[in-house]
């Protein structure tokens, strides 16, 4: 098909034909179907990709944030671990790759234990260990030499570079966006399928109408248009609604000082916000698709 025919096909299909739109009933249940079908697919499709989009970018922040940190985490009796931080930021200080290091405080350490302990644990009572952050340069440091460097000056060391940790986020990241994908293939599956049933019924309940318009000649391609024009529409009305609905739904989620943290980040962001925007455009597809093959494939054995 040229491009001048595709067109003039698009247009057809938004200014429809008032003869064989007689064919479509303009209410009824099946309208209403479709409608709200649409919306209420287009309002989970939404929060699929906001949860799904949502959950990778922070992962992809968390990630980033542990290659770039490591933690040294030193153990020795209460007389000897003062001395044993002191040595330990000497080695890192001379150490290529390490931009800076520092000893946490007795504040933050308790901060760090409070979601397990409560936040008047007396960290400065108790035998824990002490921590030391690392900030890495770009090129990181040769994590094997500083572990050899470490045992030899400070015995009581233990060096992660968080290694561990990066690996899972990652993965879970890569699986929470195929997730999200894939339902999203699935809601545009069951969209599918309920206005494919919507047309039939239409089709079913106008067939003393049809009957008549292929009396005067009309072809069913025709016929069809009818129904793949006023289903599309509604699809596109329905989702449309719905992602409206869900996207205002999203951008009023609570903030981190609402949440407590909880919900940090949930929501879209930026170009993220165009993926929700091609919701409507998508759910028109499936619609015309799904119509069509429906229309035709009925057509075609009542004929």
């Amino acid at each position: 098909m040229s491009l001048r025919e595709r067109i003039g096909s698009s247009v057809a299909l938004l200014a429809g034909d008032k003869q064989a739109d007689r064919a479509v009933p303009p209410t009824g249940f099946t309208a209403r179907l479709t409608v709200f079908t649409s919306a209420a697919m287009a309002f989970l499709a939404v929060f699929v990709l906001a949860l799904s989009l949502t959950a990778g970018r922070v992962a992809d922040r968390w990630t980033e944030q542990l290659a770039q940190t490591s933690t040294l985490r030193i153990s020795a009796p209460d007389g000897q671990i003062d001395a044993q931080v002191r040595a330990a930021l000497r080695v890192l200080e001379t150490t290529p790759g390490v931009a800076g290091a520092r000893a946490l405080s007795d504040e933050e350490q308790r901060a760090l234990l409070a979601p397990w302990f409560g936040p008047d644990l007396p960290v400065e009572s108790l035998p824990i260990p002490r921590l030391i952050e690392i900030t890495e340069t770009d090129g990181g440091y040769d994590t094997t030499g500083l572990r050899a460097r470490l045992q030899a000056e400070v015995p009581g060391a233990l060096l992660d570079d968080h290694a561990r940790w990066r690996a899972p986020l990652v993965k879970a990241a890569e699986r929470l966006r195929a997730l999200g994908f894939a339902a999203v293939i699935l809601i545009a599956g069951a969209t599918a399928a309920m206005i494919t049933l919507a047309a039939q019924a239409a089709l079913a309940a106008n067939a003393q109408v049809i009957r008549v318009m292929r009396l005067v000649g009309a072809k069913d391609s025709y016929i069809a248009g009818a129904f793949v024009r006023r289903f599309t529409l509604r699809a596109f009305f329905g989702s449309t609604v719905g992602v409206a609905v869900s996207g205002v739904a999203v951008w009023l989620l609570p903030e981190l000082d609402v949440a407590g943290g909880i919900l940090e980040g949930i929501g879209l962001s930026g170009a993220e916000w165009l993926w929700i925007a091609a919701i409507p455009i998508l759910a028109s597809v499936v619609a015309f698709a799904a119509t069509r093959a429906a229309a035709l494939r009925t057509l075609g054995r009542h004929s």
